[in-house]
């Protein structure tokens, strides 16, 4: 089915969530990533234009992307070591798709989820610019391997949950920010290691910048979970594994991460669960 376009309107000047929709259609990664920097830089000046109340159709074409990398099952991604520079390519196109997914993500949450307070969409704005900031480094350090976006296959998971949480904006605040995102806390300090050790400083500095920013990107996940939960009178930790359990979430398994998840603002009765998950091990 055609699926028309939305009105010509510039970013600039539309509501912010008509035009987090609108970049989320976009197919090209290097214009997605330039419009939703540019629309935070907006929006962040201008938080009159995020209008809350507006109800949007979903266009039934999310999210845009282009037409390569082909997404195939986890299971058959294989995994390559970094001591070469064909290792580290894989590697850094598999965080280049993390970050071109957590785009949509943050502006899918931005346009879908009506009545939130203004602050929830300025957060997510944010959240999608400073992936867009990741995607660009992990592009321009693979283009230095002869390589670009779409060059190797990837899966498709995040987006997937993202799906399956569209209808519960509860759900998508515990399963996204506070389970998906979370799990790159865990992983990133190994990696950042791996590269080091493979001599590629300056890959491992990338790693760096994206655990820095997603610390508060889960802390933001964390902020509107507990917002959402305390608007329904709802306990946060039996209300998580019910929802875990609900739509399927992939389980925790450590090792954790456990200085970067206190600081994203999980709190001490969630990191000692996590710790007999890992003891567990």
């Amino acid at each position: 089915m055609h699926v028309p376009p939305l009105p010509a309107e510039s970013d600039s000047a539309a509501c912010a969530r008509r035009a987090a929709l609108a970049i989320l259609r976009e197919r090209d990664p290097a214009a997605k990533a330039a419009r939703a920097r540019a629309l935070w830089e907006t929006a962040s000046a201008h938080p009159s234009r995020i209008d809350a109340a507006v109800l949007l159709a979903d266009p039934g074409d999310l999210p845009g992307r282009p037409a390569r990398p082909e997404l195939v099952e986890p299971s058959s991604l294989k995994r390559r070591g970094m001591q070469s520079e064909a290792g580290r390519a894989v590697l850094l196109h598999a965080l280049a798709h993390i970050e071109f997914n957590a785009i949509n993500l943050a502006l899918d949450a931005v346009w879908r989820f009506p009545s939130m307070p203004t602050e929830f969409y300025l957060d997510w704005l944010k959240v999608a610019a400073e992936e867009a900031h990741h995607f660009s480094l992990l592009s321009a350090r693979l283009a230095e391997f002869g390589h670009a976006y779409g060059d190797f296959p990837a899966h498709d998971g995040l987006w997937e949950m993202a799906q399956r949480t569209c209808g519960d904006v509860l759900a998508r605040m515990a399963l996204v920010p506070r389970t998906l995102e979370a799990r790159g806390l865990d992983a990133s300090p190994p990696i950042r290691k791996r590269l080091a050790q493979a001599g590629d400083h300056a890959s491992a500095a990338i790693l760096d910048v994206i655990l820095r920013d997603e610390i508060g990107h889960v802390l933001i996940g964390n902020r509107w979970f507990r917002f959402l939960c305390d608007a329904q009178d709802l306990d946060p930790h039996p209300t998580y594994e019910r929802l875990a359990a609900q739509y399927h979430a992939p389980k925790l398994r450590g090792p954790f991460n456990f200085e970067a998840r206190r600081d994203a603002g999980f709190d001490e009765a969630e990191l000692r669960a996590l710790a007999g998950l890992d003891d567990a091990r």
